[in-house]
């Protein structure tokens, strides 16, 4: 259901509700008679899509949107969105709470609205907010600290009948003292950071010889991404699922549960897709994973959004609180979609002081009505390299048609640059169907109309999941991808047609080369007397881990006719020209007709047909490499994306083995540990730790065989 039209549900709903004098059983009575506190002017303390999405809806309420931006967000889409914005500076000043409170006084602000990441989740500024008289629209400062500190709520959660994993989470931070524990819980353990999210200062140990390395990477992880490296150690469930409850409380004592979420296809312990309701769960289990989420609220003296989340064991069927996220979470469109309501009018009615919209009897009626939804976050990042960020300019963007069922939540078009300083979510691709298969099949379909050049994005990866077996059937679990990896990252095939129609999209784009003239084109032009000439093109599949490489043979035979071959295959007498989008070209083959996106920047091309990308590359002749200048990098290894380096792992002269650790490195607030790709020796550490690095960069060299034989 498109946002315009939730908001009309939720405001058609909310006074009929706010009206009744009588609260049902599953409500609490008012503990407050203060009247509501209308909000006229917010600042979004976020950036992306998450500021993006927060502001649609205030202004869809007459309520002003002042918002922030550093420098590398000037030219963002949120903060051109509002006439009030205000640039903080460097790239991390999204964390200066202070500056921020002072422009949200300064401009009249009556409440600032957190997003989700970034400050939603820091009570120190929930807190400062309340002193400078600004209404935090979030939980209490008090709740968000108890639920922040996981060790500090897993005790509240005990104390209050919810079932936890079995862990230590005291205070003794003692390497040898953690490891003594992770002994008498028995490996595998989670290693978490008790100030974590998203992922982030998460390492699993799945035998004692591995924790203290494992420890190490978690703690310096938390450490940069919190500023606490303190964590906590918890048994590992094999078999997990990651299922979460929305809930919202309201000042009035009144708390509800609005659905579960299935969360479990992940990867680095970060969600990318998430549906609503999770598959194959009992509607005993349901209801009690509901009601020990509403207690784990209720415990905190909550109010506004938060998200319960637990550990669903699909062993013995059993459930255990993991942490609680103290603020909207990035996937609530999936909520939204099953319930009908828009979340964050909710938490805006919630900070204003008004009582829940709905009781829990009506969500529940409304969730039995919707279908299914599923969230598909669209990342720029190359699951073939580990899931690694990418960055870059949007050079093309194509999106699924938006209808009642199918919902896009971006924060970038086509020009804007994914920012190397941020996380890589270019935009969330939400769908509804009437059951988990229509959505199934809805999504699969959006996906082959969503259409990204520029920086490699995992859309290609999700496409695979919708059409994998165990997924369709609903048996999911944490380890999902790691599990299914042969089947997830089978190469697809290049179809001659596609690498005909990139050929001919380049021909085209030189227009001096569909003529009779002598022009070259990355390849040789051989000529055919007075008549048309015929090219060779050489293009590599970029995705391909040996750089598989394809001779394309053109030649012109009429206006507008080729014949073209490719190895063992001849396509005769093609009629093709580009369309009125030149970025698409139009061929009539014998056998087909096809439409072809193709994009090209400098020596890469991407293309998209029927519903698949693929990524080629030009590659360069070895005289032009060295007329530009440009380094051999054959013995190098390289920076995957634009990066700070954190620690160096050798030093020059060190024999190392194949997948090693050489160095690790922090890019988007992520550690990646780059390993070595082989036996051999450094010849080079070329950066050192603190040192920032461009994609592409070399960050260390091996001694080469000639090198090795002198010596």
């Amino acid at each position: 259901m498109p946002l315009s039209s939730l908001l009309r549900t939720s405001t058609r709903l909310g006074p009929t509700v706010a009206r009744r004098s009588r609260r049902t059983a599953s409500t609490v009575a008012s503990s407050s008679s203060s009247p509501p506190r209308p909000l006229d002017s917010i600042l979004i303390a976020n950036r992306g899509e998450i500021a993006l999405r927060v502001g649609q809806t205030a202004a869809q309420h007459g309520i002003r949107v002042t918002t922030i931006y550093t420098d590398p967000d000037s030219r963002s889409q949120h903060a051109l969105s509002s006439p009030f914005a205000f640039n903080l500076g460097s790239v991390s000043a999204y964390l200066d709470g202070d500056r921020i409170i002072e422009i949200a006084k300064a401009q009249g602000c009556q409440g600032i609205h957190p997003g989700y990441g970034f400050l939603s989740e820091n009570s120190e500024f929930a807190r400062k907010c309340s002193e400078a008289g600004l209404v935090f629209i979030g939980p209490p400062w008090k709740a968000i600290e108890d639920m922040g500190d996981k060790s500090q709520s897993k005790k509240i959660m005990t104390s209050a009948g919810v079932p936890c994993v079995p862990g230590y989470h005291g205070e003794n931070q003692d390497p040898k003292f953690l490891q003594s524990e992770a002994d008498k819980i028995k490996y595998p353990v989670l290693i978490k950071a008790i100030k974590g999210g998203g992922g982030k200062g998460m390492r699993i140990a799945h035998s004692k010889e591995e924790f203290q390395v494992q420890l190490e990477s978690a703690k310096s992880e938390a450490m940069n991404s919190f500023g606490d490296d303190h964590v906590l150690v918890e048994k590992y469930i094999t078999t997990p699922r990651h299922i979460e409850v929305q809930v919202f409380a309201d000042k009035h004592g009144n708390c509800v549960a609005l659905g579960e979420r299935d969360c479990s296809i992940q990867r680095r312990h970060q969600k990318i897709l998430e549906e609503s309701p999770a598959p194959h769960l009992p509607d005993t289990t349901r209801k009690d994973i509901w009601a020990k989420a509403r207690s784990a609220a209720l415990a905190v003296g909550y109010e506004g959004a938060g998200t319960v989340e637990f550990i669903f064991d699909n062993d013995t069927g059993e459930f255990f609180f993991m942490e609680m996220n103290t603020r909207l979470q990035v996937e609530h469109p999936v909520t939204e979609m099953v319930t009908g309501q828009d979340l964050v009018h909710w938490q805006l009615k919630v900070a204003e002081g008004a009582k829940l919209p709905l009781t829990q009897e009506e969500v529940e009626s409304n969730i039995a009505s919707r279908g299914h939804a599923i969230e598909a976050r669209i990342y720029a990042e190359n699951p073939a390299q580990g899931f690694i960020p990418d960055s870059g300019t949007l050079l093309h963007v194509r999106t699924p048609a938006i209808s009642e069922d199918i919902r896009i939540d971006a924060g970038f078009v086509k020009g804007d640059e994914v920012s190397a300083h941020y996380d890589p979510m270019i935009a969330k691709l939400i769908v509804r169907g009437g059951d988990r298969e229509e959505a199934i099949r809805k999504l699969a379909a959006a996906l082959e109309e969503y259409e990204v050049a520029g920086p490699v994005t995992n859309i290609e990866f999700l496409k695979t999941i919708c059409k994998s077996p165990d997924f369709i059937s609903g048996e999911v679990e944490t380890g999902y991808i790691e599990k299914h990896r042969d089947e997830l990252f089978a190469k697809e095939t290049i179809e001659p047609e596609v690498l005909a129609q990139v050929a001919l999209a380049c021909l085209h784009d030189d227009a001096s080369l569909v003529t009779q003239k002598t022009a070259n084109f990355e390849g040789s032009a051989v000529g055919f007397g007075p008549g048309y000439q015929e090219h060779h093109l050489t293009f590599t599949d970029s995705a391909s881990a040996n750089s598989k490489s394809f001779e394309v043979k053109v030649r012109q035979t009429g206006d507008n006719v080729f014949n073209v071959k490719i190895g063992e295959h001849a396509f005769e007498q093609v009629i093709s020209h580009p369309n009125a989008d030149t970025r698409i070209i139009t061929s009539f083959f014998p056998h087909t007709r096809l439409d072809t996106t193709v994009i090209r920047d400098g020596d890469s091309v991407v293309a998209f047909q029927r519903g698949m990308q693929y990524r080629l590359a030009i590659p360069r002749a070895k005289w032009m490499e060295k007329a530009l200048g440009m380094k051999d990098v054959t013995n190098s290894v390289l920076a995957p994306m634009p990066c700070k380096v954190l620690r160096v792992e050798v030093q020059a002269g060190d024999v190392v083995e194949k997948d090693q650790p050489l160095v690790v490195i922090e890019s988007m607030k992520m550690e990646t540990v780059i390993r070595s790709p082989q036996k051999g020796k450094i010849a080079k550490v070329v950066h050192q730790k603190g040192d920032q690095c461009k994609s592409g960069t070399p960050l260390v060299e091996f001694a080469g065989e000639d090198e090795e034989a002198s010596k």
